[in-house]
């Protein structure tokens, strides 16, 4: 019981202390890769942590470490010597099932995203071949709508939507880097961590571990995009862009450079950003690792 107790603490730890701390940190700005990084290790270390407490508790204290390798050797990752494995009972069953159930949820959700994103992008598809109009020279298809948008459609084929009033009002040094910013999505496939994040939270709503990294990870896939298309065009270019289509929405499924957190990104970009310190990446790494393997130490130690 004790280590099932230790086992919760860590889990509201990483679901509830931690994200407002990480969504406060300052470096995130600078290194919005190594950020994302964090919060998907995160999410993963709170359904580690909370299967292996609902593990704990089921199981009882007194027979934590024998149930523990007998789980183990159940799923291939231990043997069970040589007198072979002993019959599973329901007690055993139970003890199997309870944590897999907690894996099981963010998992099912996760397909279940991941099949409203597909239909909502073939919806989109659909409707582009009967209303759009391709643009060769910019790579993009063309929708007669006046209000200024610029969006993508991520995954296989990909397609950028351009709308006529953003044609009407963006120069062509504005247009193109905000074509690099929804390339930069396509390449880097965003839609599928924006899935991820999704799932996460349908799995667990008011989980405030859930709200945070659903708002910041959406915040740095931007500024990702944002910071590849200001490798190629001008921060002016990119700002003006992004106010005069931060109006714009984009549909379901789909990534617009309006995007999240439009006036964070706004004064990010305007604003000369000092380079990410080479030991943030490190860092994050090593601080993401301990964070996961913590639980599985305490959960083994005798």
């Amino acid at each position: 019981m004790i280590t099932a107790v230790a086992l919760a603490g860590y889990a509201a730890l990483m679901g509830a202390a931690v994200p407002p701390l990480l969504a406060r940190a300052r470096w995130a700005h600078r290194a919005p890769t190594a950020a994302v990084f964090a919060w998907q290790g995160l999410m993963v270390t709170f359904v580690v942590t909370a299967a292996l407490s609902v593990h704990h508790l089921v199981l009882g204290e007194h027979h934590v470490h024998k149930r523990l390798f007998g789980l183990l050797t159940f799923c291939g990752l231990a043997t069970s010597g040589p007198q072979g494995r002993a019959p599973l009972t329901i007690g055993d069953a139970l003890v199997i099932a309870a944590p897999v159930l907690v894996v099981l949820l963010p998992a099912g959700w996760l397909i279940r995203c991941i099949w409203r994103a597909r239909r909502a992008r073939v919806r989109q598809l659909d409707m582009l071949t009967l209303v759009g109009e391709p643009a060769p020279g910019f790579n993009a298809t063309i929708v007669d709508y006046d209000v200024p948008a610029v969006y993508c459609l991520s995954g296989r084929p990909s397609r950028v939507v351009v709308t006529r009033g953003a044609l009407d009002v963006l120069s062509e040094d504005q247009l193109r880097a905000v074509l690099e910013h929804e390339h930069a999505h396509i390449v880097g496939r965003h839609h599928l961590l924006h899935v991820l994040v999704e799932a996460f939270c349908r799995a667990f709503p008011g989980l405030p571990l859930a709200r945070h990294a659903k708002e910041q990870t959406y915040l740095m896939l931007e500024m990702i995009a944002d910071d590849r298309a200001m490798r190629f065009y001008s921060r002016e270019a990119l700002a003006t862009a992004l106010c005069e289509v931060a109006a714009g929405r984009a549909p379901e499924a789909a990534l617009g450079v309006g995007g999240s957190g439009v006036l964070i990104r706004l004064r990010r970009v305007l604003t000369l950003q000092p380079r990410p310190h080479r030991a943030i990446w490190p860092a994050v790494v090593v601080a993401t690792g301990t964070a996961l393997v913590l639980p599985l130490l305490l959960a083994c130690v005798p």
